[in-house]
């Protein structure tokens, strides 16, 4: 039986195929603005939540990373950064910006989350010297869920480099989810 008040959110159905039945899920669609406004709707007009999982695939922004729950080949990050937006010029400006987010029980690892899908090499570079994945939807899921102070877990599935080989994302996200969907019934059904 899956514990209850527990939401499980993910960008798309694919990554979601696999989320063990009778859990609660919430599709939003790809990018931050979707993620943002499909949680946030959730939260205000749904059941109530104690708990949001993100579930999900990633990029690897450096070269054999390791960590997470090593059986399944996940990662449960630490910290969760918000890589496309200037935070330090609009600080600069005097504006007050969130674009990190600390996660209780993480691994160690840092994800970089932002609209951008990274396949390019040198992109892959600039976000590895502050993370270790990236993805398009966890900065927004962290930052709805401290907002409306509901504690936040994050788990992706490393499916590609960030590079070219990451649109071969389609072909990839099944073997995914169904790791996912594991870690789901491993930790959330009792």
């Amino acid at each position: 039986m899956p514990r209850q008040g527990v939401l499980v959110v993910s960008a798309t159905r694919a990554e979601a195929r696999h989320v063990p039945p009778g859990m609660r899920v919430l599709v939003t669609g790809i990018g931050k603005v979707r993620a943002t406004l499909s949680l946030s709707r959730e939260l205000v007009g749904g059941a109530p939540v104690t708990e949001v999982v993100n579930i999900g695939t990633a990029g690897a922004l450096r070269d054999g990373v390791t960590g997470g729950d090593a059986e399944l080949g996940l990662f449960l990050p630490s910290t969760v950064l918000e890589h496309d937006i200037s935070s330090t010029e609009l600080r600069a400006m005097g504006y007050e910006m969130t674009d990190r987010w600390d996660l209780p029980d993480g691994d160690g690892t840092v994800l970089a989350s932002g609209d951008t899908f990274v396949a390019d090499p040198v992109r892959r570079r600039e976000l590895a010297e502050h993370a270790h994945l990236v993805d398009m939807e966890g900065c927004a899921v962290a930052h709805v869920s401290a907002e409306f102070g509901v504690p936040c877990r994050l788990v992706k599935a490393v499916t590609d480099n960030a590079d070219e080989g990451a649109m071969e994302w389609p072909a990839l996200v099944d073997a995914a989810a169904r790791r996912l969907g594991r870690w789901l019934e491993l930790n959330l059904v009792s």
